[in-house]
């Protein structure tokens, strides 16, 4: 084991959003034997910011689910795959002619620039982007599809987010790849891209081959990373095919399921 590359939302983090003492020993420990320790996650490097001291997060972090790998400490970022402006305008327009009411966000610049629509705040929650919804203001449709995105927001005020997926995919579009994280939104990105493909990157300017990657995670966005990864681990309460997906299934996340793993592969 040379890397370990892990979820945070449902795997590495309790749910009170926290890195439990007994993880944060594995982490440590893990970190003592040379080992990269890498955040894999939908969020934003803000979102990274507000754990970061529970984890001793100080390395590279692949934010938008393997969209782009930053440098937590040096700010150095690595690689950005975005969605076009047009494919994001295609989808964006042939979503809202199968489904009236969506609203719509986009993540621009390294994950700084988070855009929403009118109207998107009054059913954010601080938790869904590590942001006050106060605080985001609201543009035109037009201008949330103007430009590209590291990771475009389908979101609806009554409809589950695996309605959303499920409508996007039978429209038979391409040219973009959609997941959901357990966030209450569809979550699209540039053809290609997801977490295994990011972390294939990473550790492709690490010179450290996939068998020697350990990763976890909970939830339909882990599903290819498990895959790839020289041993994937899911977590207890993870749908069927995450745990298909994977070499094994540890405890819950509230029961120390990585810090288990980590415990045992260190001996």
């Amino acid at each position: 084991m040379r890397l370990i590359a892990t979820d945070l939302d449902g795997t590495l983090l309790d749910s009170s959003s926290h890195v439990s003492p007994r993880t944060r020993r594995a982490l440590d420990a893990a970190r003592e034997r040379g080992i990269h320790v890498v955040p894999v996650t939908a969020r934003q490097p803000i979102g990274l910011r507000v754990i970061a001291a529970d984890a001793a997060f100080d390395g590279w972090a692949l934010c938008s689910n393997g969209a782009y790998a930053v440098h937590l400490t040096d700010k150095r970022m690595l690689f950005a795959e975005e969605l076009p402006a047009e494919t994001i305008r295609t989808l964006a327009e042939a979503l809202r002619a199968s489904i009236p009411g969506l609203l719509f966000a986009s993540v621009r610049d390294g994950g700084e620039t988070f855009v929403a629509q009118e109207g998107y705040s009054a059913f954010a929650r601080p938790s869904d982007h590590s942001r006050d919804p106060a605080l985001m203001g609201g543009v035109d449709f037009d201008d949330v599809v103007s430009a590209p995105s590291l990771k475009f927001i389908v979101r609806h005020a009554e409809l589950a987010p695996a309605a959303l997926f499920d409508t996007l995919r039978s429209l038979g579009l391409t040219g973009f790849e959609a997941t959901l994280s357990g966030a209450p939104f569809v979550e699209v990105m540039a053809e290609g891209v997801t977490k295994a493909t990011g972390l294939a990157r990473l550790c492709a300017h690490l010179d450290i081959d996939r068998a020697d990657v350990v990763a976890f995670g909970d939830a339909l966005n882990d599903v290819e990373m498990l895959r790839w990864a020289g041993h994937g681990v899911a977590m207890a309460d993870a749908a069927t095919v995450v745990q298909d997906a994977a070499d094994e299934t540890t405890t819950s996340n509230d029961d120390h399921g990585v810090a288990r793993v980590i415990e045992r592969m260190l001996g």
